[in-house]
């Protein structure tokens, strides 16, 4: 039954006429990487799988399926390989054409949620929840080797780049920038921001560029020094790709919309309006100015970032929105940063997350057909309305140790009593 879906897949997006958006995956699309040609895109889903895509012939390649659980980061290398990386802390380097991996790199401890290739492409670095960042050795067409390991964030290791003269930049939710030496010598420069931070790109002059949970895009110079900030949107920004010029930024967040900002002037150049929901990443092709955004609604879409025309039809989804119905409701606002992860019915079942029809009253780590953290299987915590404010209050590494869920905190009380309302009402 798998094989015949993977072939129905690969089929139906062989038929999809030219410029379409791509359409295959079927959960949300988290995480995008283009070929240095552009021909290419790879892309990973919250429903544990990664395809790889012909741009020239809009068809699915390859369909690559390893991970237990969400793929959040890929890779494509010089020569030609796919790297993925998951919410089960593994790495996978695949061949073109084959089933299995070649090789699966092994090291971090809870989930991986952003890869980076060094100019030369011998070196990959890997960005975790367990607070470190690694850099593998990428030599003689193999991967693996002893890596580097670079500790020292305070909290979840959101992004990761190397910059142009061989060192390696990171950000977290710690709201700390490191920039850290090309060697294993020296200590790295460590830059405090004002907000968590949620993603990092570096320009092809070395500026570096990243996204904070305030929905603001920072810029900070390759000495350390904060050049300014501006503001993308009023929900945090999940992600931010720079063209490979280094003209323009795009910057999405989780209400759908994707801010283009022309980096020389600091200005919101144009926004790119979607279908609403949450856009979880972003790449520019080679042209500089073809962006392809994967999100929510699980399709690899296409803009034209100078005119902010989207590229191809665009599938109408707003009937596919679980949250259309609650239009106006301040707690299903609050719950759209979840909905990528967690459905209310019971028949639209799980996600990358159980899901949370019938959660108050429930044990957790209980539901069936959910395959949970043994960590949270250990707790001993009931589901309630304050059960749930406090998961938010405090955060979820702090309230269920041993979570994979992402690490979100929600500082208005106000915003938590809508929340907890809004479930009462939508999971019955």
């Amino acid at each position: 039954m798998l094989r015949w879906c993977v072939t129905l897949v690969l089929v139906l997006s062989a038929l999809a006429p030219a410029h379409a958006q791509l359409r295959g995956h079927g959960g949300p699309v988290r995480a995008l990487a283009v070929s240095a040609d552009g021909q290419s895109v790879l892309s990973g889903s919250f429903d544990s799988s990664a395809i790889r895509w012909s741009l020239t012939r809009n068809a699915a390649e390859q369909v690559l399926r390893f991970h237990d659980s969400a793929v959040n980061a890929v890779a494509l290398l010089p020569d030609g390989r796919s790297v993925t990386a998951g919410e089960d802390g593994r790495i996978a380097i695949w061949r073109p054409g084959v089933a299995q991996p070649e090789q699966v790199l092994q090291g971090h401890t809870a989930p991986i949620v952003a890869l980076a290739l060094a100019a030369d492409g011998k070196s990959l670095a890997s960005a975790s929840w367990d607070r470190s960042v690694r850099i593998w050795p990428l030599g003689d067409g193999i991967g693996g080797g002893t890596p580097r390991v670079l500790e020292g964030h305070q909290d979840n290791v959101n992004g990761v780049a190397f910059m142009p003269d061989g060192r390696v930049v990171s950000a977290g939710y710690d709201a700390a920038v490191r920039i850290w030496p090309a060697s294993a010598d020296g200590a790295p420069t460590i830059v405090m921001l004002p907000t968590a931070l949620n993603n990092v790109a570096v320009a092809s002059d070395g500026e570096i560029v990243t996204g904070g949970a305030d929905g603001k895009v920072y810029f900070v110079g390759q000495d350390g020094k904060v050049l300014g900030a501006i503001e993308a949107g009023d929900t945090p920004v999940i992600t931010v790709a720079v063209s490979r010029d280094g003209a323009l930024i795009a910057a999405a967040g989780i209400r759908g919309a994707v801010a283009v900002i022309d980096r020389k002037t600091r200005a919101l150049a144009r926004t790119l309006v979607g279908p609403g929901l949450p856009v979880w990443s972003a790449a520019f092709l080679p042209d500089n100015r073809t962006l392809v955004t994967g999100g929510a609604d699980r399709l690899v879409r296409r803009w034209d970032a100078v005119t902010g025309e989207p590229l191809g039809a665009v599938p109408i989804v707003g009937n596919e929105d679980p949250l259309a119905r609650f239009a106006g409701d301040r707690g299903a606002e609050v719950f759209r940063a979840c909905v990528a992860c967690h459905t209310l019915t019971p028949d639209e079942g799980n996600r990358a997350g159980p899901t949370l029809s019938g959660i108050f009253g429930r044990k957790i780590a209980t539901l069936p057909g959910y395959a949970f953290s043994e960590a949270l299987t250990k707790l001993d915590i009931v589901w309630t309305p304050d059960t749930v404010a406090k998961l938010f209050e405090v955060g979820p590494a702090a309230y269920t140790p041993g979570t994979k869920m992402p690490e979100q905190r929600i500082g208005s009380p106000e915003d938590r009593e809508a929340l907890v309302q809004f479930l009462a009402k939508a999971t019955q």
